[in-house]
């Protein structure tokens, strides 16, 4: 076994700077045509993504994405990236393509962005990521780019926030509740408390009693405790109906994590939706790509009223 310190470092690390990895497709090769555009988070940060426009529509669907990931979703089929993904067993692809291009035939406008210091988008915090403390800023920008736009500034709007995506999102609902005047609905994938991340990645490697180590670490590199890195108070000033799905027995966290989340939030139109049968949090990235019924569905409820 690697000396203490250096687990301690290595986990710190990874679970506080991103590794940028490639965006290896495009809409137009799943027959969607698309627009590179940029727009700056509330701090200024340039962020880099694609407007999908669906003709004579006025709903609009914003996506963003998990820690790692960009907005065409993760290579983690690939070496060095395999890696990364590779203590949960999900060792495979995922691709938002077939997402996007389900609320695009269900008449959604989608613009689909990198977080900062992913994908293509702009460095900023020491190019450490915060599990969506600091990334609640991007969802901002991304609310107020929709406002600036004379096209799209009145359209209804649905969010699609996966994992650190989706913490960023609670924690723009509360910092930033005014830019949530026409959000209409949310789909939340797999939002995660870094608590039960860390416990879980410690037991994996049969090590439980470096816990306080990794907390220390990840503050040297962030200036946050670990249980400042959730989306756990955050959720409790959720006012905007919300779906959460979340694959059960992921090996990364646990249930019980995911439930107190959905249970914080304060509205009753809320909804949870376990995917069983897998230990692999990836399948719950790519869950909508093969069933898209639930997704569409829950925006065709709140955005088409």
């Amino acid at each position: 076994m690697a000396d203490t310190s250096q687990i301690v470092n290595v986990l710190g690390k990874g679970l506080s700077s991103g590794v940028r990895s490639p965006i290896l497709h495009k809409p137009d090769e799943y027959g969607l045509t698309y627009e590179d555009v940029t727009f700056p988070s509330v701090d200024g940060t340039p962020l880099e993504a694609w407007w999908i426009p669906c003709p004579y529509s006025d709903k609009l669907v914003i996506a963003n994405h998990p820690m790692c990931f960009n907005r065409y979703g993760f290579a983690s089929h690939l070496d060095p990236w395999k890696q990364i993904a590779a203590s949960g067993g999900n060792t495979i692809e995922v691709n938002y393509m077939r997402e996007y291009k389900h609320l695009h035939d269900a008449g959604y406008h989608v613009l689909t962005y990198d977080l900062r210091n992913f994908g293509h988008s702009g460095t900023a915090n020491g190019d450490v990521f915060t599990w969506g403390l600091l990334e609640s800023r991007d969802v901002a920008g991304s609310l107020q780019y929709v406002k600036s736009r004379p096209d799209t500034r009145t359209m209804s709007i649905g969010l699609l926030s996966r994992c650190m995506g989706g913490n960023a999102t609670f924690v723009a609902l509360t910092r930033y509740p005014e830019l949530f005047a026409d959000v209409r609905g949310m789909v939340i994938l797999q939002p995660v408390s870094l608590r039960p991340f860390v416990e879980r990645n410690l037991a994996i490697m049969g090590i439980k009693d470096l816990f306080d180590d990794v907390d220390r670490q990840i503050q040297l590199n962030t200036s946050f405790k670990i249980d400042q890195l959730s989306p756990l108070e955050y959720a409790k000033k959720c006012h905007v109906p919300t779906f959460i799905l979340q694959v059960r027995e992921d090996l990364l966290t646990k249930p019980a994590d995911v439930q107190l989340i959905f249970d914080n939030i304060p509205v009753a139109d809320k909804k949870l939706f376990w995917i069983e049968g897998s230990t692999r949090r990836w399948d719950g990235y790519n869950y909508f790509s093969e069933h898209p019924e639930q997704m569409i569905g829950w925006f065709d409820k709140h955005l088409k009223t």
